[in-house]
């Protein structure tokens, strides 16, 4: 696929070039819609939604990187608006750094877990644990950066982040539970 000529043709408003680019896209941004949506309904809302303001504001795209990279940024602002619609993070308070560190130290010998399974139970993290563990895990963004986009302290993002990886390690099996 020439991802340039495909752009220019999408940016004309050709709706076969707007289907091929969704289709080419779509089940990847599914992927990081549900990392953030509570279900698998609402990531569909959601990557429409998305698709919509891609778009839209296709203009904006400036050959700055990767078209796969900027639909992702989409997507997750997307998602990261409908979460802060609904203030995920109102309650969440800060622990101290220390407490944080020590409320996930890794078992020494756990197994290697499918992705599958991190997968779920990604999905199943309470949704503010889920949302900073994919800013920070997944989508490299910085609990500084993580505090701006949610309007949260730091300390918060950082408190998240460590109950969000003690939450997802008590969940994984250990090698003693394995056969």
């Amino acid at each position: 696929m020439d991802e340039t000529l495909l752009l220019k043709d999408c940016l004309k408003g050709n709706v076969q070039a707007q289907k091929r680019l969704y289709e080419c896209y779509a089940r990847k941004m599914f992927g990081v819609c549900l990392r953030y949506a509570p279900d698998e309904a609402m990531a569909e809302d959601l990557l429409q939604e998305g698709f919509i303001r891609v778009f839209t504001r296709l203009g904006t795209f400036r050959n700055e990187g990767s078209l796969e990279g900027w639909i992702r940024r989409v997507m997750v602002n997307t998602a990261l608006e409908y979460l802060r619609k609904r203030d995920v993070l109102r309650y969440s308070t800060p622990l101290d750094e220390d407490a944080a560190i020590a409320e996930y130290d890794e078992p020494e010998a756990a197994g290697r877990p499918g992705p599958d399974l991190v997968a779920r139970l990604i999905r199943e993290m309470p949704v503010g644990f889920r949302t900073v563990f994919n800013l920070y895990a997944v989508e490299d963004y910085s609990h500084k950066e993580i505090a701006g986009i949610l309007g949260i302290s730091e300390g918060t993002s950082k408190s998240q982040y460590a109950r969000a990886r003690a939450w997802l390690l008590k969940r994984l099996p250990s090698e003693n539970t394995s056969n």
